[in-house]
C-alpha cells in the first residue's frame, strides 16, 4: 500500500525521461504521498494511465499510481525534476523543458557520465541543477513496469533545496547522502561502467557471466588503471576504493546486464561516447594513453552502426 506524505510536506515531481532509473525513484516518492508525473515513451504512458506504475521491488510488488505524459511540458510546476535521459540526449531534452521549469526548482541529473550537470547548466543558466550519483539495478519490463535488482541509493552535491530533496528521499525509502566530493563520486561511478558495460553489451552477457570468462578480470584491471590515470591527470579525486568496488559489483549483481547492453538489444544508440568514449577523449587530451577502453568503446560503436544497418535494410 503507499505510504501517505507527511501533512503539508509532498512535493511536486517531475521525472524527465522515465526509464527504468527514472520509473523506479518516482515510483518510490509517488509511493510515499508525493504528486508524480512521469515523462516517458507513450508505450509506459498508457500502461500506467490505464493500471499505474508496476513497481517490482527486491521487498514488495505493486501498482503506484501516478502521472505520466509523453511531454516535456509536464515539468510544468515541479518542485523537483529528476532529470534522466541519455547522456546523448542532455542539451535537447534540458532546451525542451526550460519553457516550463518553475523558479526555483531543482534540476537534479541522475544520469550515467560525469558532465552532465555541467552541460546542463549550459542549457539551463537560470536553474538550480544537481548532480546525483545513482547506485541501482533496475529494468524495464514491459510496458509500465519497472523490476529492481538491488540497491537504490543517491549521493547528491549540495544544492540550495538539497537537504529538504533528500529527507522526501530518505522517507520514501531512498538512502541519499548530500556530498562535497560529488565529482569523486561520479568519476567512481564512471569507472564501474567503463569496466563493465561495454563488456556486457559486447558479450549480452550478465556482469557474474562476463568476469568468469577467461582474460575478462584482467581487462577490467587494464581499463580501471587508464580511467584512474586519466583521473589523475585532470585532478579528480576518485572516491573509495574503485578497483575494490569493480572487484564486488559481479557478487552483488550477478544477473544484471549493463544498460549499454540493453541498449544495443533494443537497437537503440547507447551512451558510450560518454563513458569509455569519454576516457578516450580525454586521454587524448591529457596525454594519456588508454587502449583498453579505445578497443571497448570501437566494437561497440561498430555493434551501434551494425544494428543502424540492419534497421535500414528492414525499413
Amino acid at each position: 500500500m503507499s505510504q501517505p506524505a507527511s501533512a503539508g510536506k509532498a512535493l511536486t515531481v517531475a521525472v524527465m525521461g522515465a526509464g527504468a532509473v527514472g520509473c523506479y525513484f518516482g515510483g518510490m516518492l509517488a509511493r510515499a504521498g508525493h504528486r508524480v508525473t512521469l515523462v516517458a515513451r507513450p508505450e509506459h504512458v498508457q500502461a500506467i494511465a490505464s493500471a499505474g506504475l508496476r513497481l517490482q521491488t527486491t521487498s514488495f510488488d505493486e501498482q503506484v499510481r501516478l502521472a505520466a505524459s509523453t511531454g516535456a511540458s509536464a515539468v510544468q510546476g515541479a518542485q523537483l525534476v529528476l532529470f534522466c535521459v541519455k547522456s546523448t540526449d542532455t542539451e535537447s531534452a534540458g532546451a525542451s523543458m526550460r519553457p516550463y521549469l518553475a523558479p526555483g526548482s531543482l534540476v537534479l541529473t541522475l544520469q550515467n557520465g560525469v558532465d552532465n550537470a555541467e552541460r546542463l547548466r549550459a542549457v539551463l543558466p537560470q536553474q538550480d541543477v544537481a548532480a546525483a550519483v545513482v547506485y541501482v539495478a533496475t529494468e524495464m519490463a514491459g510496458p509500465g513496469r519497472v523490476r529492481h535488482h538491488g540497491r537504490g541509493d543517491l549521493v547528491m552535491e549540495p544544492a540550495p533545496t538539497g537537504e529538504a530533496v533528500a529527507q522526501a528521499m530518505r522517507a520514501a525509502g531512498v538512502p541519499t547522502e548530500i556530498s562535497g566530493n560529488v565529482r569523486g563520486a561520479l568519476w567512481s561511478k564512471l569507472i564501474l561502467n567503463c569496466a563493465y558495460n561495454a563488456v556486457s553489451a559486447i558479450t549480452q552477457l550478465p556482469y557474474g557471466q562476463t568476469v568468469a570468462g577467461d582474460g575478462v578480470p584482467d581487462l577490467m584491471r587494464d581499463v580501471v588503471a587508464e580511467c584512474l590515470a586519466v583521473a589523475k591527470a585532470e585532478g579528480v579525486q576518485v572516491a573509495g576504493d574503485v578497483q575494490a568496488a569493480v572487484d564486488q559489483l559481479a557478487g552483488s549483481m550477478p544477473s544484471q546486464l549493463s544498460s549499454t547492453a540493453q541498449d544495443l538489444a533494443r537497437g537503440r544508440r547507447s551512451e558510450i561516447d560518454y563513458l569509455n568514449g569519454l576516457i578516450v577523449r580525454r586521454g587524448e587530451a591529457l596525454g594519456v594513453a588508454t587502449p583498453a577502453n579505445r578497443v571497448l568503446w570501437a566494437l561497440v560503436k561498430l555493434l551501434e552502426s551494425k544494428s543502424a544497418a540492419g534497421r535500414l535494410t528492414a525499413t
